[in-house]
């Protein structure tokens, strides 16, 4: 792990920021957004909140970004003092300084980016190079990429750099280096005039890899490890179909046990969509497919060198997005997902006057199906085990039926009715060994209603039933927005247990209220929360971390220019 040095460069783009302003009429300008989050700490033993050795946690983002003709060069300033706690997924932050910079230039058909970037090739499943800003996910690239498109329809791109682990009053790089190249060519646009469907293919591969020197004292470990991905997507006016298959050479690692096996995953989706109607289905297997730039990262969020999109639905109710929301799972799973849309049109019986939407969505995922090797014959066990690939194995990781129906009854009032059905292995998912899996059923109300174009309120009663884990959860929000400027909410969840088991282990009742207020002006945007806060998973695009139970007084702030 090495600290990076700042290039000779920044302190000219620091310089060309301050130009850019003074030659305004030669087209150069500037924007930027700020953002920060600070935490006052309270003690509460109640819910196992601790107050950390600094009572105050603080992140802070500033992004400045100059533009002039073809020229772009932007910088992002950080500052983690300390961070809030539970922050970030991976390596901790600390500190203030650069943790972001880039110059970009573009002269025709070419583009070249120095410093830092971010990049996907697909769907990210042997590359992408991502933030997740709140989740404390950022595996930057730091480097350079080239994109040239030599000819219409045909787009190459390549890359070669190191990968963001932490910071410490800078960004700090991961000791591996990471180099892509990725084509792509769109017939419709290739042809031009001599394609005259409306349908389109595009095709798509890449390649990756990446240099970590060995110096392993036992095991013989490759150097150099690579991936590589073929991906088609086929569209029509109402069909969109596509799949990506991808295959990782032999990669051994803290996450699988330092094994030489290879990797491979393949996904394929399926969508149709007309007025009032979207079917959506697809499905997935991913085998041996932890790629880090540091075959002994930390923890599995650092130096993710690629990305394996879940398929489970992105709750955003608190009670099935927190409490049990699925993460996918690299070292082997089968997954599926089917999804119904439908609207029922105005005037119809089922549609009433303002018409009738429903939303159905069922997703599942099993453990791969594998054998054992090395169990009476050490010469295989390096190999780790035999896989059958796309076939489910016998346990099951996770499963959520839903369904929504979402219905305006009046011309002030909207009505949204959810119901799930969760299985969850909370041993696997969260790392709780030992505990069972957890069956969930959960009710959800949501109303919103408007008392004038500037005033509405918008509510929410959510019921989590569960005789496993910390037993039945009930959640209570109200918002009020006072347009345009000012809004109020509350909420209070829950945790009544509900079942005589727990209660005899010693769980009680308890209640996590929380009050917010909230200013908006402008680009500024200003909130302030009070409560307690529970311990739980938060999960964006299905890359989770945990955050821990916690009390007191937080502030918002964000800015954009």
């Amino acid at each position: 792990m090495a600290h990076h040095r700042r290039p000779l460069w920044l302190g000219t783009l620091l310089l060309a920021f301050v130009a850019g302003d003074l030659s305004a009429q030669e087209g150069g300008q500037i924007h930027g957004n700020f953002s920060t989050d600070l935490q006052f700490y309270n003690q509460d033993s109640a819910i196992g909140a601790v107050v950390p050795a600094q009572r105050l946690g603080a992140n802070a983002w500033a992004n400045l970004i100059y533009t002039n003709g073809p020229f772009e060069a932007g910088g992002r300033f950080e500052s983690y003092t300390p961070p809030l706690a539970g922050y970030p997924a991976g390596v901790a932050y600390s500190g203030s300084g650069i943790g972001y910079r880039y110059a970009k230039y573009k002269q025709s058909d070419l583009e070249v980016t120095v410093g830092n970037f971010f990049e996907q090739f697909g769907q990210g499943m042997i590359f992408r190079s991502y933030e997740e800003r709140y989740l404390g996910v950022d595996n930057a690239m730091d480097g350079i990429r080239v994109k040239y498109k030599p000819v219409r329809g045909v787009y190459l791109k390549g890359f070669v750099g190191q990968q963001r682990l932490s910071f410490v009053n800078e960004a700090v790089k991961g000791p591996g280096i990471v180099r892509g190249i990725d084509a792509e060519i769109s017939l419709s646009e290739a042809l031009d005039s001599n394609w005259t469907s409306p349908n389109n293919l595009i095709i798509g591969a890449g390649f990756v890899s990446k240099f970590q020197e060995d110096r392993d004292p036992v095991l013989e470990l490759p150097q150099n490890v690579g991936a590589w991905a073929v991906r088609l997507n086929y569209t029509t006016p109402k069909w969109n179909l596509y799949t990506e298959y991808a295959y990782k050479i032999n990669d051994p690692n803290n996450k699988n046990g330092f094994i030489y096996k290879e990797g491979q995953a393949l996904l394929v989706n399926a969508t149709y969509s007309v007025k009032g109607l979207g079917i959506s289905v697809g499905a997935h297997s991913f085998d041996n497919m932890f790629f880090q730039s540091d075959r002994s990262a930390p923890t599995p969020f650092d130096l993710n060198i690629n990305f394996l999109p879940p398929l489970a639905k992105q709750h955003t109710y608190n009670l099935p997005a927190t409490l049990y929301p699925y993460a996918t799972q690299p070292n082997g799973e089968v997954a599926a997902q089917g999804e119904l849309f439908y609207k029922w049109k105005k005037g119809t019986k089922l549609g009433g006057k303002y018409g009738t939407k429903l939303a159905l969505n069922y997703s599942v995922a099993y453990a791969l199906d594998t054998t054992r090797l090395g169990m009476a014959d050490d010469t295989t066990a390096r190999l780790g085990y035999r896989s059958r690939f796309f076939t489910p194995g016998d346990r099951r990781y996770f499963q959520d039926l839903n369904v929504e129906l979402r219905k305006k009854v009046s011309s002030t009032w909207e009505l949204a009715l959810t119901y799930l059905n969760v299985w969850y292995d909370i041993d696997i998912i969260q790392g709780k060994p030992g505990k069972p899996a957890v069956h969930a059923d959960i009710i959800i109300l949501e109303g919103l209603h408007n008392f004038s174009d500037k005033n509405s309120v918008r509510f929410e009663l959510q019921h989590l039933s569960t005789k496993e884990d910390q037993g039945n959860w009930a959640t209570a929000l109200a918002e009020f927005t006072f347009s345009p400027h000012w809004f109020v909410a509350a909420m209070d969840q829950f945790n009544y247990v509900g079942d005589a088991h727990l209660e005899e282990k010693g769980q009680k009742p308890l209640h996590y209220p929380i009050g917010s207020v909230g200013y908006i002006r402008g680009g500024n945007r200003f909130q302030l929360n009070y409560g307690r806060q529970r311990a739980g998973i938060f999960c964006v695009g299905g890359v989770c971390r945990q955050v821990p139970a916690a009390n007191g007084l937080s502030l918002s702030i964000t800015s954009t220019f």
